[in-house]
Parts: C-alpha cells; sequence; structure tokens
C-alpha cells in the first residue's frame, strides 16, 4: 500500500552535518538571551530616567557581553505606567534566564527591578530606585 522510503532520514543527514559548522553551548546561549533581556530592560529604564537602576544594569549587560552596552537616548512617549508595565514584564524574563544558569547576581538585580517596578504600578513610588 505504501512505498517503502529509499532515501536517508532528514534526522541522520542533519546528524551528519554537526561537524560543518560551530556550536554553542548552552552556557553561550543562555548569556546571549540573558543580556538581551538586559539590554531590552536597560533601555526601558533609561526611558524612565531611572539613572541608577540603569548603571546597574549596564555593569550586568557588560559582564554578559564583554563590552558596555549602547544606551537608550530617545523617548518612545509611553505613559510612565506602561513602561513599568515592560520593565518587570522584561524583569521577570531575565530573571528566568539568570536562574536557569546560575547566575546569582544578574537574578538578585532582576528581582530587584522586579520588585521597584511593582511598587511603582502599584502607586508606592513614582520613581524606580533599586
Amino acid at each position: 500500500m505504501y512505498e517503502p522510503i529509499r532515501t536517508k532520514s532528514v534526522h541522520r543527514m542533519a546528524d551528519d552535518a554537526q561537524d560543518t559548522y560551530p556550536h554553542r553551548s548552552r552556557e553561550e546561549e543562555l548569556d546571549i538571551q540573558l543580556a538581551g533581556h538586559l539590554a531590552a530592560l536597560l533601555a526601558v529604564t533609561d526611558e524612565l530616567g531611572d539613572t541608577e537602576a540603569g548603571e546597574l544594569i549596564a555593569r550586568q549587560v557588560a559582564r554578559l557581553r564583554g563590552a558596555p552596552p549602547a544606551r537608550h537616548a530617545g523617548l518612545s512617549g509611553s505613559p510612565a505606567r506602561d513602561l513599568h508595565r515592560k520593565a518587570h514584564a522584561l524583569a521577570g524574563r531575565a530573571l528566568v534566564v539568570a536562574a536557569s544558569r546560575a547566575d546569582t547576581a544578574a537574578a538578585i538585580l532582576a528581582a530587584e527591578r522586579m520588585d521597584a517596578h511593582t511598587a511603582a504600578l502599584a502607586g508606592d513610588t513614582l520613581v524606580t530606585a533599586p
């Protein structure tokens, strides 16, 4: 009823080609992902005008990337409440990745930023202090 498969499996062919291009380790991939989440958080933090927290985040990005990050200069015109929500979500993503790679410093920073943005959203403070 069905014709037998006459070619090699696609999965088998993919396994044969593993030596033809470089691979990154899981740790390297997590470093790249964490640096990206923190850089996005840095952009929102800069837009909110929180220079102290921005410096802390920038140090972590520089540690992960090996170079200082580009700083956000433009303003999106978004309301502060929306920026705090976005920053809270980005800090949460950074926390998940930092925890999975066992990066205590980045995890603590991300958790502190989540707390600061939660407080700002609750109306406890308008300025996000670390």
